[in-house]
This record gives structure tokens, C-alpha cells and sequence, in this order.
């Protein structure tokens, strides 16, 4: 059997002229550069292929059928960047490596990547010394998370944990307050009193919520108040809220009074 018969379908990819542009200039890490035989060069494909000289990448020109297969879609426009594996760091390292009070966040059930993603530039942005991701049910590092992080994927630690209620209770043992955000809760960033202690701080699905099991090992269920009109906020916006709440309650905490 072909090398091209075995290889794998549907791959961690990026596909179409200005995303791929896009990965490239963000320096995603990537394996190879596929692109289509016969392909129209534009001003766009000549700047992705000197990236991709630049950064020592492979470059493939393959039949645009068999880049059909190896995206998943017809609309790659004759060009996608394949992915490497996203190395994780432990959850032990995490722990290790946190400041003072440390600030982790988790999900629980989020399958969208770039959601991920997003979680993952808010958390940067605000200090966070990792993030927790269940193996199942959740999705992983890809291609699409780590454009959504805007490159901050490379600048925080993210752990694989293969239970997420255990990481939450090794997480109690090392002294950390469990934070669910939780959108019928009475308690709110306002009403917060433990923003100046060691929080793990768990974000579930938008509408699903957390999970039972993880609501229950929850010390405080925190909820943020919005207009009637929308039912529920995106997972990532509802992190940026709270981190952005909880780093100004730190910060008015470590001034002298």
C-alpha cells in the first residue's frame, strides 16, 4: 500500500489562504505545508511559502482530492498547514510551578477547540499558572485552540487530567479554594470574599453548566449577573469576566490601606 493510501484522514489542520497566513505569522507549531498541485499563486501563497521556508517546514504538493481528505472540507482553497501534537505539561508541574496565590482554571465538558483557546488568552492575560483539561469529553490542544489563544497557548502551562474531580480534590489538598462558575448561583464576583486565597476556578459548557460531580466538590459557586435578555454567556467570556474581577480584588488587596 502507498505511503499517501495509509496516511491518516481528516489531521489537525488549518486550511484556506488568509488562516493559514495567519498560523504562519503566529508561529503555530506545524509539521509540513500541504499544497495543492495546479494551485493559482496570489501574493498571500507566496508569503506562506516563504514562512514556511523560513521556519525550515516541510512543503508537499499533493492531488486537491487528496487535500480534500486530509482537511475534512472542499473549501481549503488549495492550501492547509498540518499541525504537530500539542506536548502538555503535567498536572504535577502545574502545581509545582504556581505563584503565590496561585490561580488555576479548568473545564469541564467544553468540546469546542476554540473556546479553548480563548480560555487559555484570557488566562494568560491574567496570570494564570495553568490550565486543566479532562482527557475525555472535552476537546484537546488543536490547531484551531491555539489560533483562538492568539499564540498565548506557548506562554502557560495546559495539563491533560484523566479525572477531573480527583484534580480537583489534589487540588483542595494543596490548599486551594474550588471556584464553579455557575450561572444560577446568589453568590457573586461583588460578594466574593476569597479572591485574595489559592483558587482552582471550574468553567462548564455553555448551557450544560458543570457537571453534578463537580459542582458538589465546588467550595463556591459563583455567578455573573446579566441582562435577562441572554440566557447564558460563552464559556470564555464568562472566564475573562472573572479573572478580570479577581485580579482587581487582588490587586486592591496588596495595597497598604
Amino acid at each position: 500500500m502507498r505511503s499517501e493510501e495509509r496516511e491518516k484522514v481528516h489531521v489537525d489542520s488549518i486550511a484556506g489562504r488568509n488562516v493559514v497566513l495567519e498560523a504562519l505569522r503566529a508561529g503555530i507549531p506545524a509539521k509540513e505545508l500541504v499544497v495543492a498541485i495546479g494551485i493559482d499563486i496570489d501574493d498571500r501563497i507566496r508569503e506562506i511559502v516563504d514562512l514556511a521556508k523560513s521556519a525550515s517546514l516541510p512543503i508537499r504538493e499533493v492531488p486537491r482530492n487528496r487535500l480534500d481528505t486530509l482537511t475534512g472540507i472542499s473549501h481549503h482553497q488549495g492550501i492547509a498547514l498540518i499541525a504537530r501534537p500539542f506536548q502538555y505539561s503535567s498536572e504535577k508541574e502545574i502545581f509545582q510551578r504556581a505563584t503565590d496565590p496561585a490561580l488555576y482554571i479548568a473545564v469541564d465538558g467544553i468540546t469546542d477547540p476554540r473556546n479553548i483557546g480563548a480560555i487559555i488568552r484570557s488566562a494568560a492575560a491574567f496570570g494564570a499558572d495553568g490550565i486543566l483539561i479532562p482527557e475525555r469529553r472535552s476537546a484537546g490542544i488543536t490547531a484551531a485552540a491555539w489560533k483562538a489563544s492568539a499564540g498565548a497557548v506557548a506562554r502557560i502551562p495546559v495539563a491533560q487530567v484523566t479525572n477531573l474531580v480527583r484534580s480537583i480534590e489534589n487540588a483542595k489538598e494543596r490548599g486551594c479554594f474550588i471556584v464553579g462558575l455557575e450561572g444560577g448561583s446568589d453568590d457573586t464576583l461583588e460578594t466574593m470574599t476569597i479572591a485574595d486565597q489559592p483558587l482552582y476556578i471550574v468553567v462548564g459548557s455553555e448551557g450544560k453548566g458543570l457537571s453534578r460531580l463537580v459542582k458538589e466538590k465546588c467550595d463556591l459557586l459563583l455567578s455573573i449577573p446579566i441582562s435577562s435578555k441572554v440566557e447564558s454567556l460563552n464559556a470564555s467570556v464568562a472566564v475573562s469576566i472573572a479573572l478580570y474581577g479577581i485580579a482587581a480584588r487582588r490587586k486592591s488587596a496588596s495595597i497598604p490601606s
